[in-house]
């Protein structure tokens, strides 16, 4: 496997001496004489593995394992030092380098040391394969924005770890798409994603769709019993969008199934026992809610033990142009069309506008464009006219 280093030592034959023997092993090299320098590399993503010094001339070498926390991606990092004493290495160790040795570098145990990094780089780049697989398979379109990958990463991590998860967001934000990719990628894929959107049912009608009745438990009720879709959700995920509309009642009901993953149905004298990960979505300000008494605040904590907020496109311009290209493809096999390109002025459109109704509105805008362009390519006239013209 091709792994870059980044070498960083003030002292040049030290760099040279770690360089050779680095590229006489098959890999890569880049060096650096200065924290600022190895700083900037690492900033860049340029490297895959840090062999750093611990004292330089402009910085504690240390110090960048605290700064690299805040990178959406942090290579491996071996620290040398002529320095060393033991509780040196214990706290180096503790804020995530992978290594700790002395000089004279003994040559052989730094092999070791560069073994055990590959391992760990080849593991990530694997799970970063899988990602990229498991996204284009529920037509979940990242971007190149930072943002949303971040999202990306918090809801992988939540989907591995079957947390409950609250996505807020804008209307059109996407919050349905993002549910599905956490169902896709995690460890419940093989079970049911049951959805249920709160806004739209009858509140006296949201608990029994949610839990079900027994036989003849009201006026109207069925012969036979009714399995609710918490328990539908058995093992699985249960999706529960636009949470804010549910009733207070309701939430008292939903916060104890929850807590003790056991429910009763309507009229139901002995509890359900179900294994189900919580995923609810909110496009109003649920921390407000609680302020008003709107919301119980027991309950908004166990749906967020992992919370994303989706920004709105507005904040995430960079990625209209790769989601007007998935758009595209999209409506060309739903529509049996062949739009092969768009307008560099529409494009440019595109991008400018501020998209209150987010992608939603951008899908909406794509499918007009292509059944109103003649050709392969959508042109600035096929764009609606707020948005070729915005206020």
């Amino acid at each position: 496997m091709s792994i870059t280093i980044l070498i960083v030592d003030d002292e040049e034959h030290t760099r040279i001496n770690l360089e050779a023997l680095v590229k006489e092993k098959g890999y890569s090299t880049i060096t650096a004489a200065t924290y600022a320098e190895a700083k900037e590399q690492v900033t860049k993503g340029n490297c895959d593995l840090v062999l750093m010094d611990m004292q330089l001339p402009d910085g504690y070498g240390p110090n960048l394992l605290i700064e690299m926390a805040n990178l959406p991606y942090h290579p491996p990092v071996i620290m040398i030092t002529g320095y060393g004493d033991i509780d040196t290495a214990v706290e180096i160790m503790k804020n995530g380098a992978m290594d700790f040795l002395t000089k004279p570098v003994d040559f052989a145990r730094l092999e070791k040391s560069i073994k055990r990094a590959s391992d760990i780089i080849a593991m990530r780049r694997e799970l970063d394969h899988l990602r990229d697989e498991q996204n284009q398979s529920v037509n979940f379109v990242v971007g190149k924005s930072e943002k949303m990958k971040e999202v990306v990463e918090l809801a992988w991590k939540a989907a591995q770890r079957k947390a409950n998860v609250l996505i807020s967001g804008e209307t059109g934000t996407g919050k349905d798409v993002l549910a599905k990719y956490i169902h896709t990628v995690g460890t419940r894929r093989f079970k049911s994603l049951v959805s249920i959107n709160c806004a739209a049912i009858q509140s006296t009608m949201l608990e029994i769709e949610l839990f079900g009745y027994e036989p003849n438990s009201f006026t109207g009720a069925a012969q036979k019993r009714k399995v609710g879709l918490m328990e539908v959700a058995d093992q699985g995920i249960l999706f529960l969008n636009e949470i804010s509309s549910m009733p207070l009642e309701i939430q008292a009901k939903l916060l104890t199934a929850i807590e003790s993953q056991s429910f009763l149905r309507v009229a139901g004298l002995q509890p359900v026992q179900v294994d189900v990960q919580v995923i609810s979505a909110s496009n109003r300000n649920l921390p407000q809610m609680i302020e008003a008494k709107e919301f119980r605040e027991d309950l908004y904590y166990r749906l967020k033990v992992v919370e994303i907020e989706l920004p709105p496109l507005r904040e995430r311009r960079e990625d209209v142009p790769e989601l007007v290209g998935h758009f595209i493809r999209h409506y060309n096999m739903n529509m049996a069309m062949n739009v092969q390109a768009i307008e560099p002025q529409a494009l440019e459109a595109l991008q400018n506008y501020t998209w209150k109704g987010n992608i939603r509105e951008l899908s909406n805008a794509i499918e007009r464009a292509m059944i109103l362009c003649d050709g392969e390519k959508i042109k600035m006239a096929d764009l609606p006219s707020e948005v070729r013209h915005p206020a």
